[in-house]
Order: C-alpha cells, then sequence, then structure tokens
C-alpha cells in the first residue's frame, strides 16, 4: 500500500491473490492425502480429482507470483488495484450482502431475502417503503413456493423454522 497516493498496486494484490490459491491448493492436497489419492484397483480414490486439482491450482500461484515478482520494476504492476473510493462503494454493497448471509443463518433464507431486498430498494432504488415491503415479499413468497412447495427443496428457515411449521 502506497500512503502518498492512497491506493494498492496491482502487484501487491497478485501476490495476495497468489498465496491465498497456494493455501487453498495445499490444503486440498492435504486432505487429498486423507481420503486417498491413487488410483486403485476399483478406480479413482476419493481424493484422485481433488488432489490433481489441488495441486493446479498451487501451479497457478507460483506462476502467478513468479510473473508478478520478475516483473516488479517495471510500470506495468504499478496503477493501482483500487482506489479507495471505488473501495468503498463496494463495501456499499458487500456489507449489506454479508449481512443479509448471516441473517439467512439466523433468521432463515426468506425472511433474511425480504429484509435484503426491501432495503436496498428504499436505500439504492429510493422506492417507497410499502412498495419495497410487497416486492420483498413477492419475491420471497414466489421462492418460497418454488423451492419448498413445488421442487421440495427446502432452504434455511432459521431459527423461525417452528414459528410457521417448516
Amino acid at each position: 500500500m502506497n500512503k502518498e497516493s492512497g491506493h494498492i498496486k496491482i502487484r501487491w494484490m497478485e501476490l495476495i491473490v497468489a498465496a491465498f490459491f497456494a493455501g487453498i491448493g495445499l490444503l486440498v492436497v492435504i486432505d487429498s492425502f486423507r481420503t486417498g489419492y491413487q488410483w486403485s484397483s476399483d478406480g479413482p480414490q476419493p481424493g484422485y480429482f481433488p488432489f490433481y486439482i489441488g495441486c493446479t491450482l498451487i501451479v497457478g500461484a507460483i506462476v502467478v507470483a513468479s510473473q508478478t515478482l520478475l516483473g516488479w520494476r517495471k510500470s506495468e504492476n504499478l496503477e493501482p488495484f483500487v482506489i479507495f473510493d471505488q473501495l468503498r462503494l463496494m463495501m456499499t454493497i458487500l456489507i449489506p450482502t454479508c449481512l443479509f448471509v448471516l441473517g439467512v443463518v439466523l433468521i432463515g433464507f426468506y425472511v433474511a431475502s425480504v429484509f435484503f431486498i426491501s432495503s436496498f430498494m428504499v436505500w439504492q432504488g429510493k422506492y417507497s417503503l410499502l412498495k419495497a415491503a410487497l416486492v420483498g415479499l413477492g419475491v420471497s413468497g414466489v421462492l418460497f413456493l418454488l423451492f419448498d412447495i413445488w421442487f421440495l427443496i427446502p432452504l434455511p428457515t432459521g431459527k423461525l423454522n417452528t414459528l410457521f411449521g417448516y
């Protein structure tokens, strides 16, 4: 991060993402050792394909990190990854979405969806609270009919499960 220009350089983000993918790949490879990563007499063991996917992730991460380090002094890696004003705008979507995911766990998908859809309609779309609530309830109702009733695929209902009998 460069404090003078107020942004994070692309090269640092490339290294962070490469390290993240290398870590995920390593985790997958280690777990493949636990479940079996070889070809047995009756076919592949459970960790066979994940092992190679993990290896591919690690190799890809090494390639990205190597390219970034080799081009460290070139100007191609000096442009900003994101300016903090842009990051602030992204957070206005990311934070409510994280709250929605937390809401799904605590109060269930349908109720969290009503709050999420309605709040975005009021906040971003400048719709009236009544219109937003009706759309939020309508969308959640259609999703409930579609998944729980017609396809028989129950979505998370949280603590409200017993209140509505589902």
